[in-house]
């Protein structure tokens, strides 16, 4: 199932005013597990900065909702959020240029793939659910290294191939089908950080049986819903008034659980 249209359509409705905005990004933290993740990393390893400046690059921004998030939650950071997409980016800008905010972001768009005008600049690079959509990944972790500054820290969060995309059974199709990569092996991602000159210190499985099963309720059915009409919307929304409290506490159960295996991974790497 392409994932975009239905992604892009829900953005195009939300983005209509600043109001409509602000509670779409809620929605998004609120729904998907992997934004409890990401978030509860990024309060540790900023938190553990200091209250220096802290400057971050937002690989792959999309929505722009974790550059909103990190400039809302810390008055010491500032962003560079990149993306291939220009109707995102400018989107995302515009939106920005509206809220308290707007000078302490920069968008731009960037291939990753490709070297970035940054070098030694970041003390913090964050990469959410885009490395699956990439098939060059090496070259990315390669050109992350260059702009971090030493000591910098880069987060990952991307599906694992133990389920990640959807995909249950060998042969199976992605749920969503514009990934390049169905998930990783946790061995492949670290020897590909490593092998870039990264240094791994932590790894965590996101989405174990709990928060599997969040996702089904939370995401995978509604969109598929949303995907084969939008007519259906209304359904959505009562099934959220009915599912939503479920699968907003099994997210709660998976966060809190040192799952042995799941369908997301969370690195944390470190230049040295």
């Amino acid at each position: 199932m392409d994932y975009d249209p239905v992604k892009d359509r829900l953005g195009a409705f939300f983005w209509k005013t600043p109001t409509r905005t602000k509670a779409f990004y809620r929605l998004l933290d609120t729904v998907f597990l992997r934004s409890w993740y990401v978030r509860r990393a990024l309060r540790q390893r900023i938190a553990a900065m200091g209250d220096r400046p802290v400057r971050v690059l937002d690989a792959g921004t999309g929505f722009g909702q974790y550059a909103y998030w990190l400039l809302d939650t810390f008055p010491n950071v500032t962003v560079t959020a990149v993306d291939i997409k220009d109707d995102y980016l400018e989107r995302a800008q515009a939106f920005m240029a509206q809220t308290p905010y707007a000078g302490r972001v920069a968008f731009e768009k960037a291939d990753l793939t490709l070297p970035l005008e940054y070098a030694d600049a970041f003390d913090l690079a964050l990469s959410v659910d885009v490395m699956e959509h990439i098939e060059d990944d090496r070259a990315v972790f390669r050109n992350v290294l260059a702009a971090l500054k030493p000591g910098g820290v880069f987060i990952v969060n991307t599906p694992s191939d133990q389920g990640g995309s959807g995909v249950t059974a060998e042969g199976e199709e992605s749920f969503i089908g514009e990934h390049v990569r169905d998930g990783y092996p946790l061995a492949e991602l670290t020897e590909k950080l490593e092998t870039a000159g990264l240094t791994v210190v932590e790894t965590a499985y996101a989405y174990g049986p709990a928060g599997s099963a969040a996702w089904r309720l939370l995401v995978k059915w509604p969109i598929q819903a949303l995907n084969a009409s939008w007519l259906t919307a209304p359904l959505v929304g009562a099934w959220y008034a009915v599912g939503g409290p479920v699968g907003l506490a099994l997210n709660a159960v998976d966060l809190r659980a040192d799952n042995e295996t799941g369908t997301g991974l969370v690195v944390v790497s470190v230049r040295p």
